[in-house]
């Protein structure tokens, strides 16, 4: 297995400048958010600027305000469009709309799909579960406002990256567990790098745990941020890898990266859905890293990656 020679380059560059620059495990908060701000403007690359976007609102169960994003490719169709719910990545600390609207506008533009990102709230200011229930009003919102917005709400995918990808994981499993918690049932959930178990290390934790972009002691510190006593990380809402059942969940796409200190972990959770008779395709990218959905500056192998996702994305929703 060999790293990306592109990527490779990137991360010798930050070890470089790392030397003078505190981890974003070493930051307050306040400032790990502008550092990581920096880090994706720097990132940023030309995604299709022909998707159209939309600010919209919705309200969370506790009476807070929340945005949204809805973009639709370019091309106009009498039909309502399938629907992918994107949750962003951050470690439920970091992270927003803006982070990841490149990300959002590479699926609208290749599935040819509307996709509604959400901005949860982050941790510390509000812990678990209060990612995992904006998640679900958004939904809900989804749900009562589709028809207006031209959405088919039979053809949406639950997805996210990184613990975007955990919430999205967590809300498939209640919409066949707990069908009462989620107000719509999807036709399957696009995983991409997720944390499914936050309640022990394993091998990859320790094998890539410094120098390959996210850290274990940034894994830390985020589930330390999320939680609100070590006591979560064994909720399966947080480490859904410990979900006692996951008989009926919809069928999963889980893609991870060779050189991520969670890859043990998503290998696991796409071997527990085998397991359990769910339908998976696990996607392997054995030269990236962590959070390479957003590396399309970096490398043009992302282009290849967004390619696959979007063709398994479109064959979803042709069903």
């Amino acid at each position: 297995m060999t790293l990306n020679s592109d990527i490779e380059a990137f991360l010798d560059l930050a070890d470089t400048r790392r030397a003078s620059t505190p981890a974003l495990h070493q930051l307050p908060v306040s400032e790990a958010r502008r550092v990581f701000a920096s880090t994706t403007a720097q990132l940023r690359w030309p995604a299709p600027a022909e998707v159209r976007c939309e600010a919209l609102q919705y309200q969370a169960r506790d009476g807070h305000a929340l945005g949204l994003r809805l973009y639709r490719p370019a091309e106009t169709t009498s039909e309502p469009l399938p629907v992918l719910l994107f949750l962003h990545g951050g470690g439920f600390v970091l992270g927003g709309l803006d982070s990841h609207d490149g990300v959002c506008r590479e699926f609208a533009a290749r599935a040819h799909c509307a996709v509604l990102a959400v901005d949860y709230r982050l941790a510390p200011e509000h812990p678990f579960p209060t990612a995992l229930h904006d998640a679900a009003d958004a939904i809900a919102w989804l749900a009562e406002q589709a028809a207006h917005w031209h959405l088919d709400t039979q053809r949406l995918v639950l997805g996210g990256d990184s613990a975007g990808a955990t919430l999205a994981t967590v809300l498939a499993i209640q919409a066949a567990q707990q069908p009462a918690a989620v107000a719509l049932k999807p036709l399957a959930q696009l995983l991409c790098y997720p944390v499914t178990d936050a309640s022990q290390r394993s091998e990859s934790m320790e094998l890539f745990s410094e120098g390959y972009l996210l850290e274990s002691a940034t894994l830390e510190w985020f589930y330390h941020h999320y939680q609100r006593t070590p006591e979560d990380r064994m909720d399966w809402r947080f480490s859904p890898l410990l979900a006692p059942n996951l008989t009926g969940v919809a069928p999963a796409l889980v893609a991870i990266a060779g050189f991520d200190p969670l890859v043990d972990e998503g290998r696991a959770y796409a071997q527990r859905l085998q397991q359990q008779s769910v339908p998976v395709q696990l996607l392997e990218f054995s030269g990236l890293t962590h959070d390479f959905l957003r590396m399309g500056a970096v490398t043009a192998e992302i282009a290849g990656v967004y390619e696959q996702l979007g063709q398994w994305l479109e064959g979803v929703f042709s069903q």
